[in-house]
């Protein structure tokens, strides 16, 4: 999360300001010069979808902020102190962050999954356009990272979940 978060928060205002973050925008250099690359491999972050009026990367910024603010409010409960020694399924406040750490990644893996769907399904449209290498490289990699680390991130919560939901139960038979 130290590098997701960030990152995140980079790319969700590059899209909620365009066009100003776009190149040619009052807010281009340099903090999102990088995308003037990106744009052109995926339409979606470029001037084909800004100037179809296209929203979808727009409403997916806006996902992006409600995902952030669950892992920021993940972060702030597990990390507090104490919360690593109270492994007892009746820790209110362990089990909520557990719940929320939870819920973000099932919203990035869904966000990613629906992205990449949208580009299948659309045939290809925003991407199709580079050879081998460049899909490959810039973007396949970047976007699969969030299916690698969410799915991740899933398992290993959601096993936490079950872990505390089965104690529970069983701590529940035994009264």
């Amino acid at each position: 999360m130290a590098i997701s978060l960030p990152l995140v928060a980079w790319d969700t205002a590059y899209v909620l300001l365009r066009p100003h973050t776009m190149p040619g925008g009052s807010l281009h250099w340099p903090l999102w010069t990088p995308y003037a690359l990106y744009g052109t491999i995926d339409g979606v972050y470029g001037f084909k979808a800004w100037h179809a009026r296209d929203g979808f990367t727009a409403a997916q910024g806006l996902l992006n902020l409600v995902e952030s603010v669950l892992y920021i409010a993940y972060l702030w409960l597990a990390m507090r102190p104490g919360a690593r020694r109270s492994t007892s399924p009746s820790g209110r406040e362990n089990a909520l962050a557990l719940l929320m750490g939870f819920s973000a990644a099932v919203m990035t893996l869904s966000k990613t999954v629906l992205y990449w769907a949208r580009e299948y399904y659309a045939d290809f449209d925003n991407i199709g356009h580079n050879d081998a290498f460049t899909l490959f490289f810039l973007w396949i990699i970047p976007n699969g990272a969030w299916l690698v680390g969410s799915t991740y991130m899933i398992f290993s919560l959601g096993g936490d979940i079950l872990d505390r939901l089965t104690l529970s139960l069983e701590v529940g038979k035994s009264e």
